[in-house]
């Protein structure tokens, strides 16, 4: 089981910018991401989180999206973080468009850690200091810093 969001998140999961001006655009560059190396084809991931995104929008307001969703074509849970130059229109609780993107997604199998891993997204993103630092980022490497220092207890 995750202890931590930084186990999953690495400054190779983490593109700063996102060059998508759309939501599927940039859904299909944090999957691209996500299903290398991690068994799955990238439509079929796509596929999977499009899918949960029909269900119910994942724009959790303050400008932030956690798309998620499972399939069985991956091998483990997988992170994959991003920002975009600007605001990219998208379905949320508030109504505003979205700039800082955390997709999660795996197999069933991880089905608990996926929800322990979307509550700590949601925990570190809460914090408007936080999702500041994340958004000025200006490399991977600083926004996976930002992800750790705020981990700290």
């Amino acid at each position: 089981m995750i202890v931590r969001l930084s186990e999953l998140l690495t400054p190779a999961r983490i593109l700063v910018p996102l060059h998508a001006t759309d939501k599927e655009g940039v859904l299909r560059e944090l999957v691209d991401v996500a299903a290398v190396g991690n068994g799955g084809p990238s439509e079929e991931v796509l596929g999977a989180i499009l899918e949960r995104e029909r269900q119910f929008p994942t724009g959790i307001g303050y400008g932030v999206a956690v798309p998620h969703g499972k399939t069985p074509v991956l091998s483990a849970l997988v992170v994959v973080a991003g920002t975009t130059p600007a605001p990219v229109p998208y379905e949320t609780i508030d109504g505003e468009p979205v700039r800082l993107f955390f997709l999660l997604a795996g197999p069933e199998s991880c089905a608990g850690a996926h929800v322990k891993a979307l509550s700590r997204i949601s925990r570190l993103v809460r914090r408007e200091p936080v999702r500041g630092k994340l958004l000025s980022a200006r490399t991977p490497e600083e926004f996976y810093r930002v992800v750790c220092e705020a981990e700290v207890p």
